[in-house]
């Protein structure tokens, strides 16, 4: 008997079964694939998922196989810098291989205590008051208090489950992949730039001596199940470029569709969903594997409360209320950037006027914060501005903040050393430092590092302890 099942060991099923773990929770984690993705996609980590990273240790490691890149330039691809003082402790963009992070969160979750099992597909599942029986491709039935589908685009979980995933069909799709060139940097620069004055869906830039990273759009949606060809990228360079620039030798090959869908409903009963089993869209922006990495996040330590039997009445739910609204968010502004691309008249008049208006810092900042989800805020009622947002990673007396916050732990922040988190002491530390880089008096951090509370009165404090930490 377990705890929490999951389904799909990427990003988000890796880092959920992580987040349980730190409260001892009994977790197995069921891949269908027996080996891990053998080409190396780069992704991006945005700011809010590199703070994340930090909260839990695994940043340095991290930052060892990546390599950070400039913040900016990351709305519908429209070259504007970030602003100066976005963020003073993670301010760029860590570009990383897919494998590596993937390694890195099942290596990090099978430390912590994970059980994981390659080769196992969820073939059907049945709930009741009690739990949740899985049945495996193979037969085997195996029995949890909870299953979560983190198992993509095309979860198993959710269709089993009956959650409709309503939204746009992929109307064109682009290949991407890594390969050598055999023709001059400078021979590929003029035709890349003269090419981008018309389609800015067209890439090909250096990615290592000799290698070069290719995305090119194609009209129409062919089946994504089946990887693409060294020659479909010839062909579709040709009918573009008029040169297929002497690629060879790939790296990796991939294509993705420009899909957008959104679950009706993140759980039914001991069932739920996160990452791309419940939300897909274009990877404009590269918000995708950092939303699923961040639904993770906040619905760890909830799941977590309530297979331990604290947590408050409604603290499950909250993942569905919070996490839903994010996702909406981030399907309408991939929506908003895929028009910004399309060589019509009218969008590119639209991408004009809005390059222009980004010069505005308020307008750029309000952009960049958007896609690197730090302008998140979670709707915790009336209070100040910074109440349900993120805290940024301060200066504190013991050196930086994030540093206190790798147990996954609540944490009161008191700069008037006179607050106690009293007997939720098992779940919320205290940090007392009248020095701490704070504006105000105190603030409670829950988990995931988004402020729950600020105030300095001690009723009110428990109030809210009680709220997010349940009966003490």
């Amino acid at each position: 008997m377990f705890d929490v099942i999951i389904a799909g060991c990427g990003p988000t099923g890796a880092t959920l079964a992580a987040e349980l773990r730190l409260h001892d929770v009994r977790v197995l984690v069921l891949e269908k694939e027996t080996e891990p993705e053998s080409f190396a996609r780069i992704v991006g980590l945005h700011i809010r998922s590199i703070e994340l990273m930090a909260m839990r240790g695994l940043l340095d490691r991290l930052l060892e196989r990546g390599r950070k890149r400039p913040a900016g330039a990351y709305f519908a691809a429209i070259d504007k810098p970030a602003p100066e003082d976005l963020d003073p402790a993670h301010a760029y963009l860590l570009g990383i291989p897919q494998p590596v992070v993937v390694d890195l969160l099942a290596e990090h979750a099978i430390k912590l205590g994970a059980q994981v099992r390659r080769g196992c597909a969820v073939a059907a599942f049945a709930q009741d008051d009690d739990g949740v029986t899985v049945e495996l491709a193979d037969g085997e039935a195996l029995r949890a208090r909870y299953l979560v589908g983190c198992d993509g685009a095309r979860s198993t979980v959710r269709k089993l489950l009956g959650v409709g995933f309503p939204g746009e069909p992929a109307r064109n799709e682009t290949l991407m992949g890594e390969m050598e060139v055999g023709v001059p940097p400078e021979e590929i620069a003029a035709k890349v730039a003269g090419i981008g004055e018309t389609d800015r869906r067209f890439s090909l830039r250096p990615a290592g001596v000799g290698v070069c990273r290719v995305i090119v759009p194609v009209a129409g949606v062919s089946d994504r199940r089946t990887p693409p060809t060294l020659e479909d990228f010839r062909q579709q360079l040709r009918a573009i470029a008029g040169t297929d620039f002497g690629v060879h030798s790939p790296r990796w090959l991939s294509r993705f569709g420009d899909a957008t869908r959104l679950a009706d409903r993140y759980r039914v009963g001991r069932v739920l969903l996160a990452g791309d089993a419940a939300h897909i869209h274009p990877p404009i922006g590269g918000q995708g594997l950092n939303l699923g990495v961040q639904d993770a996040f906040n619905l760890g330590w909830k799941l977590a409360a309530q297979v331990r039997g604290w947590a408050p009445d409604a603290l499950l739910d909250s993942y569905e209320a919070e996490r839903r609204p994010v996702a909406e968010d981030v399907l309408d502004n991939t929506r908003a950037q895929t028009e910004l691309l399309s060589t019509e008249p009218g969008p590119r008049a639209v991408r004009r006027l809005l390059t222009a208006l980004m010069d505005f810092d308020e307008v750029n900042r309000y952009l960049i914060e958007k896609i690197t989800a730090i302008g998140v805020r979670y709707d915790f009622g009336p209070g100040p501005d910074l109440l349900g947002r993120r805290l940024p990673d301060i200066d504190v007396r013991q050196g930086r903040l994030y540093g206190l916050l790798h147990r996954g732990r609540g944490l009161l922040v008191d700069r008037t050393d006179r607050l106690t988190v009293g007997d939720w002491s098992d779940r919320v530390d205290h940090l007392a430092d009248p020095t701490a880089a704070l504006d105000v008096a105190a603030l409670l951090l829950r988990p995931d590092g988004h402020v729950a509370w600020i105030g300095e009165d001690q009723r009110d404090l428990d109030d809210h302890l009680a709220r997010w930490f349940g009966t003490p």
